[in-house]
């Protein structure tokens, strides 16, 4: 990041140029003082030409009028051209490139002209008189329009940075805007899986307490079953409150959204329902070959969803970027520690005619799915073509017991 150093709530350099350009005229002013007509007098004129540039930039408007009177003093005392005179031309040029208004400039020109005129009038003849009122012209037209060209550039680079600055606020509000719906979505999801474990709790407590006489060893398991099934909900819940603490502002939303898990048509995701994924997908265009390394251990219903969303968000990037046609591998690999899922395409398919529905937001969904169980994600281009998609995802310290329905 590059770091703008001030003064004065202007920028050091731009401070540093307008007083070197102020100490040139004073110094040009005292250098020509005893030669000069009007002798200190019109040395005087100069210095004050020489201290109003030093605020050219932020109030060129007010300088150039300080310095229209000043040289204007000059003309009735018939002093003639002299060269701290270029001071009126600086001060033309920053009227013009840092006025606010445009016609700020014009009006700055016409006087210019009109001053022109007056420096001319003081020739001895009518040649010389042209001839110096075409100079004068000349010099004073050209430095308008550097000015005015300058001007245009400058507001042109305003206008680009300003419209990127834009640009990067409405990506991040978006960045935010999908984070928080994705936290929603997943928040939702967790309190399926919270709901339906309650249900289980409910259900084998009912049982326990029926068959706590008539067969105490079934009411044992189906206890331990409700306790096994309750530390499984307490940590989803965990889990559950984590995402909607961090979602800040949007959790009260994400909240509100929690009743729509209601739905008796929204059903649980689970492993299982992969083979039905990878068919899909394989039925809209993809070549996918899955492998399955170690032996799967029983996941909490929490983790179970988020690696199928993982694989279904993965494969949904390879059919939009690689194209129908390309040869997509998903691995699903179980150690003792973690299970881990990778998704590598080719890149050799053929331009969807019309964008693949996503059913998240993509890699900012992904991230976010993985960073609820505390889990990594790696993604990037490989080297020989083709995108790949790694995620690692840690899994419980204790093993989850399967949930039996009675």
């Amino acid at each position: 990041m590059t770091v703008t150093r001030t003064l004065f709530g202007r920028p050091l350099r731009g401070v540093a140029f307008d007083v070197a350009v102020a100490a040139l005229v004073v110094l040009v002013s005292l250098a020509a003082a005893v030669n000069q007509p009007g002798g200190w007098a019109a040395t005087a004129v100069g210095l004050g030409m020489a201290v109003a540039l030093l605020f050219r930039r932020t109030h060129p408007s007010a300088v150039t009028v300080a310095v229209a009177a000043l040289a204007l003093i000059q003309v009735i005392a018939r002093w003639g051209p002299l060269i701290y005179d270029v001071a009126v031309l600086i001060a033309l040029y920053s009227v013009v490139k840092y006025g606010r208004r445009l016609r700020d400039g014009v009006l700055a020109g016409a006087v210019a002209a009109v001053g022109v005129l007056l420096a001319a009038a003081q020739t001895p003849n009518v040649i010389q008189w042209w001839v110096t009122a075409l100079w004068y012209a000349l010099v004073t037209g050209a430095v308008w329009l550097v000015a005015l060209n300058v001007r245009t550039r400058r507001l042109y680079v305003l206008s680009l940075e300003e419209r990127a600055t834009t640009l990067e606020r409405e990506r991040e509000a978006e960045s935010r805007a999908a984070v928080a719906e994705e936290r929603t979505r997943i928040a939702r999801e967790l309190h399926d899986v919270v709901a339906h474990s309650m249900a289980v709790m409910i259900v084998q407590a009912d049982g326990a307490r029926f068959m706590l006489d008539r067969d105490p060893a079934q009411a044992r398991t189906a206890v331990k079953v409700v306790a096994d099934t309750g530390r499984q909900a307490l940590e989803e819940m965990r889990r559950l409150v984590g995402v909607l603490r961090d979602a800040g502002p949007a959790g009260a939303d994400g909240a509100d959204g929690l009743a729509v898990a209601a739905d008796p048509e929204h059903r649980r995701l689970a492993l299982a329902e992969l083979p039905d994924l990878l068919a899909r997908f394989d039925d809209a265009g993809l070549h996918v070959r899955s492998t399955v390394t170690g032996v799967p251990p029983a996941l909490p219903p929490g983790l179970e969803l988020t690696v199928y969303r993982v694989v279904q968000e993965a494969l949904t990037n390879a059919l939009k970027h690689a194209g129908v046609g390309a040869g997509v591998e998903v691995v699903l690999s179980y150690t003792a520690e973690a299970v881990v899922v990778r998704v590598v395409d080719d890149g050799r398919g053929r331009p969807l005619v019309s964008p693949a529905p996503s059913g998240g937001h993509g890699l900012l969904g992904m991230r976010e799915r993985v960073t609820v169980y505390d889990g990594s994600l790696t993604a990037g281009p490989r080297p020989t073509g083709g995108w790949q998609v790694e995620v690692r995802l840690p899994l419980p310290s204790e093993p989850a017991t399967e949930v039996i329905a009675a």
